[in-house]
């Protein structure tokens, strides 16, 4: 009775412990740092429909350096338009992940993709609301020319030509 009952202690504090340690928080990866670069407050010039618009974008990382949320004030079409972004990276996906929610929309748009070191680009792909409110397919291409400068792209649905621009170039 008393191997039994050391047995059972013994199995409880292995069960214990692998749920101990399972729920401890993630880390950050070097993947999140290469999003933490972004840190900082950029202006920004987006090139929709033969027209331009300057705006700032200010980008954070937060919830324990695991997410870089983002806010972005400017104009759309005359009027003011805001938006947020979490982005991260999910290690069991082994992509990027983002959520995008903006003054234009009641629903979010998610995307995942990945980083091409070499191209110092990355592209995500995903879905949320279209102009018309449906889903639409979206990508969108960040390229990072360099630590000040970003070149942004998205496209809608199939198109081979981007739906807007955005240049974002690092505030000193």
């Amino acid at each position: 009775m008393k191997n039994l009952f050391s047995a059972a202690i013994v199995i409880a504090s292995l069960v214990l412990a692998s749920t101990a340690k399972a729920q401890e928080p993630p880390k950050p990866g070097p993947e999140h740092a290469m999003l933490k670069k972004q840190e900082g407050t950029w202006d920004t010039v987006m090139k929709m429909a033969g027209m331009e618009s300057k705006g700032t974008a200010v980008y954070k990382m937060d919830l324990g350096g695991l997410w870089l949320t983002s806010t972005f004030e400017g104009e759309l079409f005359g009027s003011k338009f805001t938006g947020k972004g979490f982005d991260s990276y999910d290690p069991a996906k082994k992509k990027f992940v983002g959520v995008w929610v903006d003054s234009m929309s009641t629903s979010p748009m998610t995307t995942e993709g990945t980083f091409d070191k070499e191209k110092k680009t990355l592209t995500m792909s995903g879905e949320g609301p279209g102009m018309d409110g449906k889903s639409q397919k979206y990508k969108t291409v960040s390229e990072m020319k360099d630590d000040d400068n970003i070149h942004f792209a998205m496209y809608m649905g199939d198109s081979k030509e981007p739906a807007f621009t955005i240049h974002y170039k690092r505030k000193k």
